[in-house]
């Protein structure tokens, strides 16, 4: 995956209190242009990081997933020399999976 620093782990963070929302509110909140911001949501919603959800399939309205919370959880790795990101990504949400199942 690759990812626009910082502006996706920006909307993650804006997501990341499980609320919903849509790319006119977080462009408010990040200060950022409403367009580029509108560019970002399904690329990111592509990679499995955020789910558009609504009443209507386009409201607009989106929220992070596991994936999503795994990707933020672990930023500070995103770019390392020798670190193989996705691979980091996939074996973590492993690890929540399996030990969610063994709850």
């Amino acid at each position: 995956m690759k990812l626009a620093v910082p502006t996706d782990f920006d909307i993650l963070e804006a997501l990341s209190d499980g609320r919903r929302n849509t790319a006119v509110n977080l462009s408010y909140i990040l200060d950022k242009n409403r367009s580029y911001i509108n560019t970002r949501l399904p690329i990111l919603a592509d990679y499995g990081l955020l789910a558009r959800v609504g009443p209507a399939p386009n409201s607009g309205l989106y929220e992070i997933t596991e994936k999503g919370l795994v990707v933020l959880d672990n930023r500070d790795q995103y770019r390392t020399e020798g670190v193989d990101f996705d691979a980091l990504v996939e074996s973590t949400l492993e690890e929540r999976t399996d030990d969610a199942a063994s709850e």
